[in-house]
């Protein structure tokens, strides 16, 4: 039997969420950063990486990329609380879930196509659009 392993790998997962908690922050470019004040962007939003801003860019690079950059200050009990859900969520497809990091994991969903969801893009376009929907229901 084949072997079917997912790869989810949520980019831009804090601005994301940051973007979902604070609809002001919708749409706009915004880099989450650590809060002391010699930080670098944690991640950039897919609007702020338009103008080429960069996670390990310090505050200062980020600026010079996109003056209307908005910074947010990461709330990493935030991102764990929304992680877990999103893990948990995973369970219902498999429970072959194995973390890699906050915002990336391995799903092995073998067993799970044939007899529940069928084809591998079918769970993965479901995955997609909970995980979505877990965002907007903050």
């Amino acid at each position: 039997m084949t072997r079917v392993i997912m790869h989810i790998d949520m980019n831009a997962f804090f601005a994301s969420v940051e973007q979902a908690a604070n609809p002001e922050l919708l749409g706009k470019p915004i880099a989450v950063i650590g809060s002391s004040a010699r930080t670098v962007i944690l991640t950039a939003s897919y609007e702020a990486r338009k103008y080429g801003v960069k996670t390990g860019m310090t505050t200062f690079q980020g600026k010079k990329q996109c003056r209307r950059l908005i910074f947010v200050v990461a709330d990493n009990r935030k991102y764990t609380r929304i992680s877990a859900g999103i893990v948990a969520m995973m369970l219902d497809y498999t429970p072959l879930v194995e973390v890699f990091s906050i915002d990336e994991a391995f799903l092995d969903v073998t067993n799970s196509l044939k007899y529940i969801y069928g084809a591998p893009e079918r769970i993965a376009y479901s995955i997609k659009a909970r995980i979505k929907e877990s965002l907007v229901n903050l």
